[in-house]
């Protein structure tokens, strides 16, 4: 699954520019810390942007439709932290039935990632969430470096031969699908692997998983990630 490294930066570059959260610089307009008990950067985000990623084409979703609170997290298949971060996710899909969890690329890292995005987005057209929601793990869980071909051969795992899931990953509709996810992610100001959103607010980088079960309850309780 081929794809020009200059364009393909130059194009993350754009994005990452584009779009009026971009701009601004995330501080802290809810004091909430990490499982560290450091500060975690959040910010109120726009509900016109918010709600563009429940429309986005390819998005993993886990949990059911109706839930009271949905986590989105933007993630990067070679983010470090996105691999602790899947970790802490498979706990809270498995811990907390009610939730519901949508899984959103954004391959800001490399063109590695990019590719394995792709194969992930095949996966998902292909045969739905339960099965991308499986390659995303074992990616995520998978020493060193992951690209296209590595993506492919993970995913191949799940029934579908790889000469069907690369047709399906270099068609204009994934390639669609893709850049609108990183668009919102560039609208958004989520310039770091794993962000989140939670209600309308953005969260910048991997809270842990306790921190982020606190913002989870908080939303329940008083629709903000923290209740005064």
């Amino acid at each position: 699954m081929s794809l020009d490294r200059r364009r393909f930066l130059a194009a993350s570059l754009a994005l990452a520019a584009a779009g009026p959260a971009a701009a601004q610089s995330y501080g802290q307009s809810f004091k909430v810390e990490n499982d560290e008990g450091r500060p975690v950067a959040n910010m109120r985000l726009p509900g016109e942007i918010t709600g563009q990623i429940e429309e986005l084409r390819g998005v993993t979703f886990i949990g059911p439709r109706d839930a009271e609170v949905t986590l989105y997290e933007f993630f990067d298949y070679n983010c470090p932290y996105c691999r602790k971060a899947a970790a802490d996710i498979g706990a809270l899909v498995e811990s907390d039935p009610a939730l519901r969890i949508g899984l959103v690329n954004n391959p800001i890292l490399s063109p590695m990632s990019a590719q394995a995005a792709k194969v992930a987005l095949a996966v998902q057209k292909k045969l739905g969430s339960a099965a991308a929601f499986k390659v995303y793990a074992e990616l995520l869980g998978t020493p060193g470096k992951i690209d296209g071909l590595k993506a492919l051969e993970v995913a191949a795992k799940s029934g579908v031969s790889r000469a069907e899931l690369e047709t399906i990953g270099d068609s204009p509709e994934v390639g669609t699908a893709l850049r609108a996810q990183m668009h919102v992610a560039a609208n958004l100001g989520l310039s770091a692997t794993p962000s989140y959103v939670l209600g309308n607010v953005g969260i910048l980088g991997h809270p842990g998983a306790k921190s982020l079960a606190r913002m989870i309850a908080a939303m329940r309780r008083c629709d903000q990630i923290a209740c005064g």
